[in-house]
């Protein structure tokens, strides 16, 4: 007697399915790539909006900027620079400026660097409370500060005279810059010193030949601390600059706005002028400045 034969059926061949393809993690779809990229063509137009406006209005005669009609362009000329440059005081208040920041960034750079670099490889007696010192400084604002300084300036026969503003300016600077030089010679081995002393360096000859140009994107950081600080300040240069050829930028664009009107050409022509100095040392330090700013937030 003979078993029964099972055949096995084989179902019929499918047609392979595709299945959509995985997305790496951190791709963009097509989507969110266009969204993305109009934000920031959106983010970009806000942000240059200002400054074209501004640049359009200096370029406006009276009646154009006085108008109530918006329009781009309205015969524009150079007037408004010609008037800020040789009917006002302009070219003092810049001369003046440009001491004042530049003493200021020069001399707020070689005491916040021989600073931060004594409390960050020296331990001596007051090493912390130097440190909580230049921390606390950080704390009082502008209009606490000004009474002292303007009675210690008069004592010294200081005030109307750019050294006194620039020793003004470097209370509000070096102390912070202190601190940033610190956190970055933080990250320079002190092994480096150690063999440069052992090649016959002094200390210093160690700190100002060695480290220093080590230090080069937190020195261009510092200055352009300095220098902006000093650039932009209005407060101290209103107390301490009374006399009109010892203002600075800021005291003296003060004249072109009054109670009841603002010589918008003036002010617009001027504000493009003092940008141009901003605008150049920031493009001289720029590819430092990012180096520089993360510096100390990881030890090597």
């Amino acid at each position: 007697m003979t078993s029964p034969v099972h055949t096995v059926r084989t179902p019929p061949p499918t047609s392979p399915r595709t299945s959509p393809r995985a997305r790496p993690r951190g791709e963009r779809g097509p989507l969110a790539s266009v969204g993305l990229h109009a934000g920031l063509l959106i983010a970009v137009a806000i942000s240059l909006f200002p400054v074209a406006w501004l640049v359009l209005t200096s370029l406006k005669p009276r009646n154009g900027w006085l108008s109530t009609e918006l329009r781009f362009f309205n015969d524009p000329s150079l007037d408004n620079y010609v008037r800020v440059l040789t009917g006002t005081e302009f070219p003092q208040w810049l001369l003046n400026s440009v001491l004042t920041a530049g003493l200021t960034m020069v001399l707020g750079v070689f005491l916040a660097a021989s600073t931060g670099y004594a409390v960050s490889r020296f331990r001596f007696p007051g090493h912390r409370a130097t440190m909580w010192l230049l921390l606390v400084t950080q704390m009082f604002p502008v209009a606490i500060l000004i009474v002292p300084l303007f009675n210690l300036m008069a004592r010294l026969g200081l005030l109307n005279q750019i050294p006194g503003l620039v020793i003004a300016y470097m209370t509000i600077a070096v102390p912070f810059c202190a601190w940033m030089m610190k956190s970055y010679f933080d990250t320079v081995p002190i092994e480096i010193d150690q063999a440069a002393m052992v090649d016959g360096l002094t200390p210093f000859g160690a700190f100002w030949r060695v480290v220093l140009p080590l230090a080069r994107p937190g020195v261009a950081v510092t200055a352009f601390y300095c220098f902006m600080t000093a650039w932009g300040e209005v407060g101290y240069a209103t107390v301490f600059m009374t006399q009109e050829d010892k203002r600075t930028l800021g005291v003296g664009l003060q004249q072109f706005v009054g109670l009841h009107w603002s010589d918008w050409g003036l002010m617009t022509a001027s504000a493009v002028l003092i940008a141009l100095p901003a605008g150049a040392v920031f493009l001289l330090v720029q590819r430092h400045l990012v180096t520089g700013l993360t510096a100390g937030a990881t030890k090597a």
